[in-house]
């Protein structure tokens, strides 16, 4: 084995440990609010993207119409979103968030943004240049690869 295979495999390895603590964090983030994983990842995706159609938010969320329907229904009982005329098409609605109630969620990100806050001291800027370059493109191959599941 090369010294790249090694590292490689470290990276791998690596990767699947962050994968699987993300998972973990926003799973009991989630239920800290009383909401599923998938739901505070769809109001991560409202946030970051804007008020989204439907059928934008199952493009970006990868979820299908149903379940996107479903997802939006929760999100409003438990008042996180709204559905609200699109003033672009009088025929559709937006989906948005209602910021009061994603307020709340931003204090139980204090202890982690912290902790990365430190860590990138670390790196100088080239090196976290190329941490962005790659998690970008990692997080776009495994978008890629998700519609590859789901298409068939």
């Amino acid at each position: 084995m090369t010294d790249r295979d090694e590292l490689l495999g470290r990276l791998f390895t690596a990767g699947r440990e962050l994968s699987n603590a993300a998972v973990m964090f926003h799973t009991a983030l989630a239920a800290h609010q009383g909401l599923t994983a998938t739901e505070e990842k769809a109001l991560d995706l409202l946030e970051r993207l804007g008020p989204l159609t439907a059928r934008q938010l199952g493009e970006h969320s990868g979820l299908a119409p149903a379940s996107v329907t479903g997802l939006i229904d929760r999100l409003e009982r438990k008042g996180f979103a709204r559905r609200v005329r699109n003033p672009e098409d009088k025929r559709s609605v937006l989906v948005e968030t209602v910021p009061d109630r994603l307020a709340t969620l931003a204090p139980l990100f204090d202890d982690y943004v912290a902790s990365l806050t430190e860590l990138v001291t670390r790196y100088d800027d080239r090196e976290l240049a190329a941490i962005v370059d790659f998690l970008g493109e990692a997080a776009a191959r495994q978008r890629q690869s998700t519609h590859r599941l789901l298409d068939g």
